[in-house]
């Protein structure tokens, strides 16, 4: 017994003093791994396997589609649209989802290209690091795991409010007040359960998944069909315009609140992630990824302006605002009928929110960048099950406390700032590893586009600097303009465009356009907004400083070491029979003599 504890405490010096030496080399190792990239060939083939087993390709162009439209669906409408409607834009709020949309389209179409030549299942996480490096991929990948389990945890608790409202009571009806601070002093069991029901569910197959979400994404496209016929059958337009018009409270809120609507449209990033289990991804992923956004902003525009037909923007419920609206104009048997559909259309939205978020885990754990085991792939189910299950316990966990309001403007910030780090991330690797341009001139066009959009956007937020406007806007455009005059000709146009894979057209515009509408839609976020996402990326780099950074680069070196052990060893083994040969040989002639 003495022995083995003391073999114990022996093992346990050793891993702090091992520790402790890796920690005095964080600095060269930062140095050596912060930037290191991978090829695309590399990340199909040598990071896949580390899974273990490869995830099954069995999914269709439809199957990506119905993921896309399921995981945006229900996620938006039902949860931002009465307050963005009550407390910003008012009965124009089918604007600000117009101006989210373009600016997801136009993210959804760096996305596309990106998954065609790299259709792995890490998503912004896999396209950053292969362009820009491991720490950039990692912070892309930590954003987007925070915003999946936070607004996750968010939509499963709108799911008890609108399945209260369908038996007709209250929306906090369902839930259990304890003597906590307020906004995380709700009990929610309901969306905890859930969510552990879905995790269940995708920890057993991704196409059963997929058949579930298609049946369901129908359904919701008919249960949405139907509010839009009845809310315009049952609206006036005077509640459009009465009593302070399209706008009453000006512009700049309609703007405001499209940075918030935008967190409906995080679903087609899910859609992304699938691409290791797609069937001929070079066409099934432009058309699901992009066709969803697209139907997927029709629609919202036309519930919004449906629900603004119904009730006067003042009169907008929070809550269940949906369910709300119809009581209000005496159609309770179909308030409950929104209710129930709405709870279904958010379920979908959660499966497919969560099927993306654990193969985001996944791909980040075959980097090394977090522990191994939450990459393997269950060799039965073709699932990553480690990382499915680990993301539900987390999701359960903060969707029983944690209000929406909390999280919200934490979630757009997070999707703003990735999708904007893959636009500048396209741009480079059209240009540069694909066009063969030095690095220094589009990184200086990428700086000077940023640049040129904080100008535009912090004028439009300050009202006397009006004159800001007209002078970034334009500057904005002639930059795009000049540069495109300047590249096009160039390799990269010719390759990105060869007939083999789709790639975005118009080039730079559409990936320009969508750095300069995500740094503007930033800009109209709250200070507080800024403030925790400034507290997360500490917390994320301290993580990846303390442990990623050291798991990546020992493996890095152990790897190298393995590669050159075995070639010594082939060509010690050459060597052995290259000298048997010579005996033979030797042999041979003494015999003939």
């Amino acid at each position: 017994m003495q022995s083995s504890t003391t073999n114990t405490t022996n093992n346990s010096n050793i891993f702090f003093s091992n520790y402790l030496n890796s920690l005095f080399q964080t600095p060269h190792r930062l140095r050596k791994r912060m930037l290191a990239t991978w090829t695309p060939d590399q990340e199909l083939n040598q990071v896949r396997q580390r899974s273990g087993a490869d995830m099954k390709r069995k999914l269709k162009w439809y199957d990506l589609m119905a993921l896309g439209i399921g995981g945006m669906l229900g996620v938006g409408v039902f949860v931002t649209t009465g307050e963005v409607t009550k407390e910003h834009s008012g009965p124009a709020v089918f604007i600000s989802y117009t101006v989210a949309g373009i600016a997801a389209l136009l993210s959804s179409l760096c996305y596309a290209e990106f998954s065609v030549q790299i259709p792995v299942a890490g998503g912004a996480f896999s396209y950053l690091r292969l362009t820009f490096g491991e720490y950039m991929g990692y912070f892309a990948g930590a954003n987007i795991l925070m915003e999946y389990v936070l607004s996750n945890a968010a939509v499963a608790r709108t799911f008890t409010e609108y399945l209260s409202s369908a038996f007709g009571e209250s929306p906090d009806a369902w839930r259990i007040g304890v003597g906590l601070m307020k906004g995380y002093n709700k009990l929610d069991f309901p969306a905890v359960a859930l969510i552990l029901l879905l995790t269940l569910c995708l920890c057993h197959s991704t196409k059963e998944s997929s058949m579930l979400n298609l049946v369901m994404t129908v359904f919701h496209v008919v249960f949405f069909g139907f509010i839009i016929v009845a809310g315009f059958y049952n609206g006036s337009v005077d509640n459009l315009v009465k009593p302070n018009g399209l706008a009453p409270h000006g512009i700049r809120p309609i703007i405001d609140g499209a940075a918030i609507v935008y967190f409906g449209y995080i679903g087609y990033d899910s859609a992304s992630t699938m691409a290791e289990e797609i069937q001929n991804p070079s066409k099934s992923l432009p058309i699901g990824i992009v066709g969803s956004v697209v139907i997927t902003s029709v629609l919202y525009c036309l519930m919004s302006l449906s629900l603004c037909l119904m009730v006067p923007y003042y009169k907008i419920e929070l809550k269940a605002s949906f369910s709300k609206a119809f009581q209000s104009i005496g159609w309770k048997w179909a308030g409950n009928v929104v209710g129930a559909g709405a709870s279904l259309g958010i379920v979908a939205s959660l499966l497919v929110a969560m099927l993306g978020q654990a193969r985001y885990l996944c791909v980040i754990g075959r980097a090394r960048l977090v522990p191994s085991w939450l990459a393997k792939v269950h060799p039965s189910t073709g699932t990553p099950l480690n990382a499915t299950l680990f993301l539900g316990l987390c999701t359960a966990s903060i969707a029983l406390f944690t209000d929406l309001d909390i999280v919200l403007e934490m979630i757009s910030i997070g999707t703003l700032v990735v999708f904007y780090l893959v636009a500048n991330a396209l741009i480079y690797r059209r240009y540069v590893i694909i066009g063969n341009n030095p690095p220094s001139q589009i990184l200086l066009f990428l700086f000077l586009l940023s640049l040129s959009a904080i100008g535009f956007s912090l004028s439009w937020k300050n009202k006397h600097h009006w004159w800001g406007l007209p002078l970034f806007g334009g500057s904005t455009l002639i930059i795009i303009a000049l540069f495109q005059y300047m590249k096009v000709p160039c390799l990269a146009h010719q390759a990105a465009h060869s007939p083999a894979a789709w790639s975005v057209p118009y080039m730079p515009w559409p990936p320009a356009l969508s750095i300069f509408l995500n740094v503007f839609l930033m800009t109209t976020l709250k200070k507080l907004s800024f403030q925790r996402f400034g507290i997360w990326t500490v917390l994320i780099t301290l993580f990846y400083m303390l442990y990623g950074v050291h798991q990546t680069y020992q493996a890095e070196e152990t790897e190298m070491i393995s590669v050159d052990h075995d070639r010594d060893q082939v060509d010690a083994n050459s060597s052995v029979q290259q000298t048997k040969l010579d005996n033979i040989q030797v042999m041979s002639v003494i015999s003939q003599v």
